[in-house]
């Protein structure tokens, strides 16, 4: 049996968890114990489809002198190969906080691991990076796309063999590019125990500390924080590894990976810091997004993260230096909730969709959404008015009772054709709220192609087809997806609509307009009245410049969020300038959208009349005689 010698002469400074040393390996742990060891194990392979097991081989009890407070730490000489770990403090077993990865859950969703002693390899496999490095990706150029990583892939349809898996993610890459996105958030893709057990049974008689056989699919609970999660990679592969390659594959295609990371408060800061600084430097991540509670105020002002994006409900942040990018990012529910009330036809709204509109402060990125994965998908929230979350098993109690949705007039799925196309053009309509406002847009995995999850508002425990992405399009999910593709390309060329300073409403160039400007049925006298719900926003492209040098187009967008129409006034333009029209989402014949260069021309360039519950977007253009007639 390997001899394994206690080096009491090591008085390096060692980061918490396992390290490995020049002669075998250092192990520090928290343990407010009398007395505490480090256990080893090594791996029996199952035979005839049996899972592996793990036998204990030795226990190492640490030294008393080497305990600092509640800081357990020893330097152990000898030979680890293909061993596994963990500890033990009177007499009670755990998993390393600090684990890079563990074995005892590689099946997602297996009752009987739910008791299991997670263990962690002594060694990971060394994997080439081939000179990767993040992207940094400025705010106003990106396009997020927020993912689960199992339900991403998992269902049938989605065309991978390594369905629900971070292989899976990578086989998406041509999908994401086409799409235009060039960031990928995923939800939590820590080690999370995903079997839910029943809470506070210690005491309780008729408790029980069986699992209720329900799971946790989204992953917001206690986690393995420094770990991949095992069964989102392939069977038998190191998720360590696995993470690592879809990580290098994203940014070979030039694509950013923003992993979420939640934190309960139960965290010291420096806990939180450590793990964020980790994720930075070991897997090479473009940003985190944190969630739940997490010391704001410390992580932005760490040196080591000053070029990561990092997103939280809000920050405190200072403008940044000259020739500084921003990179910390305010992430809430704002847009999602003031852009929902619009759309529905909310009084009282058109100054709310302007401030949402513009919205780009010097200070911090701004992530805007009209979906999360808390709430209504964009097909759920012109579907349903309220929630139904039956299946989730709480009587329809749990979730929000605020949606801030409409079903068009009939609640849940339905076959008439007026209220398919009403969906379908509300759906249009929010995605140019998203897209055509300054901040930097999101979108819910899904949303381009109207996934729904039944008007399930809160399918945490959801893991199934109600989660799952469907990739069998019929004609309306194809025919949205053309629009999401095609308005995604035209924000990326027009950076007027996304540009690197908010908008002032000003002519600071002097040069006959404002950067942008607000206006009411008739020209130049923009209208806020609590009844209001139709305004009209001009944009000048003087102000912004294309990549090949060129100044922008005139933009004129007009949102209608009435249920009857509205006459407008359209500016004046320059004299050799005609109005078009890029956009018009009443007009279902042509999915609402006009290929560039193909835009319709304006007989009136006066006034036009704007279908109810509709958006309009005039592109200023050289006048030319060809051009079809609308």
């Amino acid at each position: 049996m390997e001899q394994y010698q206690i080096d009491r002469n090591d008085s390096k400074v060692y980061p918490m968890g396992l390290t490995q040393t020049d002669g075998g390996i250092h192990v520090s742990v928290v343990a407010a114990a009398k007395a505490c060891s480090l256990l080893l194990f090594e791996k029996q392979e199952g035979k005839n489809g049996k899972e592996a097991r793990f036998r204990e081989i030795r226990s190492l009890p640490f030294p008393e002198e080497a305990r600092t407070g509640h800081v357990w730490s020893m330097t152990v000489n000898g030979t680890f190969d293909a061993l596994y770990y963990a500890f033990e403090a009177d007499g009670k077993r755990f998993s390393d906080p600090y684990g890079r990865s563990f074995a005892g859950r590689e099946r997602w969703g297996r009752l009987s691991q739910a008791k299991r002693l997670l263990l962690s390899p002594v060694s990971e496999p060394e994997f080439d990076w081939q000179g990767d490095r993040p992207l940094h990706i400025p705010y106003e150029d990106c396009i997020v796309y927020r993912a689960h990583v199992r339900g991403l892939t998992k269902h049938v349809s989605s065309g991978t063999e390594h369905r629900g898996t971070f292989r899976g993610v990578v086989d998406k890459i041509p999908y994401l590019k086409e799409l235009g996105i060039t960031t990928l958030e995923l939800l939590p893709a820590v080690e999370f125990q995903e079997v839910m057990m029943p809470e506070n049974v210690e005491g309780n008689p008729y408790g029980s500390s069986e699992p209720t056989g329900r799971l946790n699919y989204w992953g917001y609970t206690k986690a393995g924080m420094f770990a991949p999660k095992a069964s989102y990679a392939d069977p038998g592969m190191s998720p360590v590894t696995e993470f690592k390659y879809m990580v290098r594959e994203l940014h070979r295609a030039g694509l950013e990976v923003v992993p979420e990371l939640y934190f309960s408060g139960k965290e010291v800061p420096e806990f939180v810091l450590e793990t964020v600084r980790f994720w930075v430097r070991e897997y090479h991540v473009d940003g985190i997004h944190l969630t739940g509670y997490a010391p704001t105020d410390l992580l932005a002002k760490d040196p080591y993260l000053a070029d990561t994006k990092l997103w939280a409900i809000s920050w405190d942040a200072p403008k940044p230096s000259a020739g500084e990018k921003k990179h910390l990012g305010e992430y809430n529910d704002g847009f999602l909730i003031d852009m929902r009330r619009a759309l529905k036809g909310d009084e009282e709204q058109m100054s709310s969709l302007i401030y949402r509109n513009r919205r780009n402060p010097a200070e911090t990125g701004v992530l805007n959404f009209m979906a999360g994965t808390n709430g209504f998908t964009m097909m759920d929230m012109v579907s349903y008015d309220q929630k139904h979350n039956e299946a989730n098993g709480e009587n329809n109690r749990d979730g929000s009772d605020y949606n801030y949705s409409w079903n068009c007039g009939v609640e849940g799925p339905v076959r008439k054709k007026k209220i398919l196309e009403l969906r379908a053009r509300q759906l249009r309509n929010a995605m140019l709220m998203l897209f055509l406002s300054q901040g930097t847009p999101v979108l819910l995995a899904g949303d381009e192609f109207g996934n729904s999850q039944n008007g399930n508002n809160n399918a945490y425990c959801q893991d199934n087809e109600t989660s799952w992405l469907n990739w069998n399009f019929n004609k309306w999910d194809q025919e949205l997806l053309n629009f999401v593709k095609h308005v995604i390309a035209f924000r990326k060329a027009h950076p007027v609509f996304h540009m690197e300073q908010e908008p002032r409403v000003m002519d600071y160039l002097a040069c006959g307009h404002p950067d942008i400007s607000y206006h009411g049925v008739n020209a130049w006298q923009p209208e806020f009245e609590n009844f209001r719900r139709q305004i009209g926003i001009l944009y000048c492209g003087t102000y912004a410049k294309k990549p090949d040098g060129q100044n922008d187009d005139f933009f004129f967008v007009i949102f209608n969020m009435h249920w009857e129409p509205h006459g407008f006034a359209l500016p004046n333009l320059p004299k050799d300038l005609e109005w078009t029209l890029s956009f018009d989402t009443s007009d279902s014949a042509a999915g609402g959208f006009y290929e560039e260069g193909q835009e319709r021309r304006v007989l009136n360039q006066k006034n036009c009349m704007v279908p109810p519950r509709s958006v309009l977007v005039f592109k200023g253009k050289k006048k030319a005689k060809n051009l079809d007639k609308a």
